[in-house]
């Protein structure tokens, strides 16, 4: 007797129903999110979800900044215990910020291979090691090094973050949190000189400017394993095109991202020789140049307000650093600029049918510029200790204001102005931005001493004021600039 099983039509046609219909969802049975109801698509998170995410990589990032800065402070004692020069003892805070300049050309193509999320933490726990090694150092040469390669394992929080913000963040709301996010990239800097002040004034000495930095990066790295998920789209759905397989037993489903034969030459491409070729153009070169420029005179200021308070004020190591509060201020009130620029940004985009519009980024860059300007001047020639502090700092409030309105503009405006190449686009401004950072502490404290407090921040004032008509240039012929561009055309 035959032990086969004669199917009947009504328990195929159980089977079908009991079978996903993917052929139907997916008739290419390429793998897509599934509407404003799919779970695994970041932009249908929960706004709570998206607003603790962004905060903790704020948090992440401001850590690692703070770092670079808060080793200012110990250049004097550093100096004394090797027996070095102050000049050797700056580039420790030069070479973690040349780090972040070489590092987004390693993060950056592996984060688009395997995601956000360890890309970030992984390398922020090296970082956080380097922090340690620098602590427990024994000669100068072992502080140089180890300060490089934590600036360039800290650098994947700093490369990375602004893709999670447009990971999970519709367009109407990403201007917001990315000023957020912004505050927390300059926000570090402000606060570390005044933290490494008392550390190093006090019995604890300049080595717990390291290990409290180590620490502080360790908690947040266990805060961010609980509530950070990986956000990046192409590897969410490989993840969902993997369960599905599984569960319909259709091993023709696959994601995007699975089709992606990535080459060392690609990658080499877009993150190498791109970049660099971008700086030929105009937009590119220029505003990568002023949020530059902006840049390293907050990192000049490391060194500068330490001369100006400490030295010509005769004011102590931690009242010293206190001014770096008023440059704080000034970051808040430009993140408040910024924020209600956003309203306007938002009313072009409509008018503009959602298409991108790069020069409605623009008018706090326009102002910031003038801001900028007339801070550098006014902190320059109010510097004697004849003249009381107070028009000093509010030189420092105005060139704070001023920073982070043109560094955050400058930002939003080569995001929107090369699209499909704003990887690129931001890779060389990183770069360049870096690049000065590093290199104003290291001839910062000897142009000061040789010029002076005054012909020294005016040097710097007068190229400011030289900078000042690029965002107007761009407000008045950027559309016609960028349809010129190769890279730029398609946000015309």
């Amino acid at each position: 007797m035959s032990d086969q099983v004669t199917i009947t039509p009504e328990m195929a046609s159980d089977r079908e129903d009991q079978k996903p219909a993917t052929d139907d969802q997916y008739p290419d049975h390429l793998v897509t999110f599934d509407g404003p109801d799919d779970p695994y698509n970041p932009m249908n998170w929960p706004f709570r979800k998206k607003f603790i995410t962004t905060i903790s990589y704020g948090l992440t990032t401001c850590w690692i900044t703070l770092a670079s800065a808060i080793f200012a402070a110990a250049i004097e004692p550093v100096s004394a215990e090797f027996n070095v020069n102050t000049e050797t003892s700056a580039a420790a805070t030069s070479l973690l910020v040349f780090g972040f300049g070489l590092g987004p050309l390693v993060w950056g193509p592996l984060s688009e291979l395997y995601g956000r999320k360890w890309l970030i933490l992984i390398p922020y726990f090296i970082a956080a090691v380097f922090s340690f090694g620098t602590a427990t150092a024994k000669d100068i040469q072992t502080v140089l090094i180890t300060r490089f390669f934590s600036g360039l394992f800290g650098s994947a929080p700093v490369t990375i973050t602004g893709g999670v913000m447009a990971d999970i963040w519709a367009p109407h709301q990403l201007g917001n949190a990315i000023v957020a996010y912004g505050v927390t990239i300059v926000g570090g800097p402000t606060l570390g000189p005044i933290i490494g002040g008392a550390l190093c004034s006090s019995r604890l000495g300049w080595r717990w400017t390291e290990y409290l930095t180590g620490i502080v990066m360790m908690a947040q790295l266990a805060v961010d394993l609980l509530v950070i998920d990986e956000s990046y789209a192409p590897i969410l759905l490989s993840r969902k095109a993997h369960k599905l397989r599984l569960q319909a037993q259709d091993w023709a489903l696959h994601a995007k991202h699975e089709e992606w034969d990535v080459s060392f030459k690609e990658l080499y491409q877009k993150y190498f020789i791109r970049p660099f070729q971008m700086m030929a153009t105009p937009i590119c070169f220029l505003m990568s140049l002023y949020a530059s420029f902006v840049y390293g005179i907050l990192y000049a200021n490391l060194e500068s307000f330490s001369i100006e308070y400490q030295e010509v004020r005769q004011w102590g190591p931690v009242v010293g650093t206190l001014p770096f509060i008023a440059l704080l201020i000034g970051i808040l009130c430009a993140a408040a600029v910024n924020i209600y620029n956003n309203k306007y940004y938002r009313r072009r985009l409509t008018e503009n049918g959602y298409k991108a519009v790069p020069e409605a980024r623009l008018p706090p860059m326009m102002l910031g510029g003038i801001v900028f300007t007339a801070g550098q001047f006014l902190f320059a020639w109010t510097s004697s200790p004849s003249i009381n502090y107070w028009p000093s700092i509010i030189g420092i409030l105005l060139t704070g204001l001023g920073f982070t309105t043109i560094f955050q503009s400058a930002l939003g405006y080569l995001i929107d102005t090369f699209t499909r190449y704003s990887a690129s686009a931001i890779a060389a401004n990183t770069f360049m931005r870096s690049m000065f950072s590093g290199a104003f502490p290291l001839f910062i404290i000897p142009m000061y001493h040789k010029l002076g407090v005054e012909w020294g921040t005016t040097v710097f004032g007068c190229i400011a004021a030289a900078l000042i008509p690029v965002p107007y240039l761009f407000f008045v012929w950027g559309k016609r600039i960028r349809g010129r561009g190769k890279w730029s055309k398609d946000s015309v």
